[in-house]
């Protein structure tokens, strides 16, 4: 076994330190040390490294050939040695963070956040959104909430809610008896449609026994929560899950004009590394958010 070569690490902290100033006196201001004690870390390294890694003239000093090789596998290391331990401390708080799909965060996780603080007052709950999948080693994310299948690799996944997907409008666009009949009226409506989930206006076709036909001519979005704001706006007809739109439903902001739903193919996982199955946080929102997939 090979024995690692390993320099003084407060000596590796000042180095680059003065490397990025090109200056001992602001290394010093920044390390809150004198310019004398930068100055004698840069000479032990230099002895311990058998090679000089500055120049020094009368009001600055500059990085000696060898030192400019030596200085990017330096900082790169201090930047990893930085963002593991950052990584280490937020997993030992009392915040649990969480990245969600915009949609399921305002529409579903964030109305039954009150049940979870009145059983565990102490922790906070920290809640990001995005549509890409997150990169679990390179954030402080403990669990996420995803579109798909369930299926990632080297993540642990569980069920949230299969979509039930319906049709729904504002109730301005059923004035008047101008509302859709059946699923074939839908052909002379405006419809609008989520980019990244264009499949669920197939699959809805699909259940109400009709051919789907062409979209590229209605107003796309990017995610389901700014639709629904078309929607509720009356810019036309859109595909939603139901469970997303309970308040919207209740409020009478919108509504479902035909009885027609479809299951989609895709669901809302609950998802967190396979190495983090027994991490405390990672149980105690997973215990809690699984007692949370009934109708809200």
């Amino acid at each position: 076994m090979n024995t690692m070569l390993m320099p003084p690490l407060n000596a590796i902290r000042t180095f680059e330190c003065a490397a990025r100033h090109l200056s001992f006196s602001q290394a010093a201001a920044e390390l809150h040390v004198t310019a004398s004690a930068v100055s004698h870390q840069i000479k032990s390294l230099e002895e311990y490294l058998g090679t000089r890694l500055f120049l020094r003239k009368t009001r600055q000093v500059e990085l000696t050939p060898e030192a400019v090789s030596y200085l990017p596998a330096i900082r790169m290391s201090l930047e990893q040695i930085s963002e593991a331990t950052r990584r280490l401390m937020s997993r030992q708080d009392e915040v649990i963070r969480i990245n969600v799909a915009p949609a399921i965060a305002g529409g579903w996780l964030i109305p039954r956040l009150y049940d979870f603080y009145s059983s565990h007052a102490g922790v906070e709950i920290e809640i990001t959104t995005s549509m890409r999948l997150v990169d679990f080693t390179r954030s402080d994310v403990d669990l996420a909430v995803r579109y798909g299948k369930g299926q990632w690799p080297g993540l642990k996944s569980h069920l949230l809610l299969r979509e039930e997907l319906v049709l729904v409008c504002s109730p301005k666009l059923l004035e008047g008896d101008r509302g859709p009949q059946s699923a074939a009226d839908l052909k002379r409506l405006p419809l609008l449609h989520v980019r990244p989930k264009e499949t669920d206006w197939q699959e809805w076709f699909a259940a109400a026994g009709i051919e789907p036909f062409d979209l590229a001519k209605g107003i796309g979005f990017q995610s389901s929560p700014l639709m629904l704001d078309a929607v509720e706006a009356g810019l036309g007809y859109g595909i939603v899950s139901r469970h997303l739109i309970q308040q919207e439903l209740a409020s009478g902001r919108i509504v479902i004009p035909l009885d027609i739903s479809a299951t989609g193919s895709n669901g809302y996982f609950l998802v967190y590394p396979d190495s983090r199955c027994d991490d405390p946080k990672v149980v105690l929102f997973r215990d809690w958010v699984l007692g949370q997939t009934k109708p809200y």
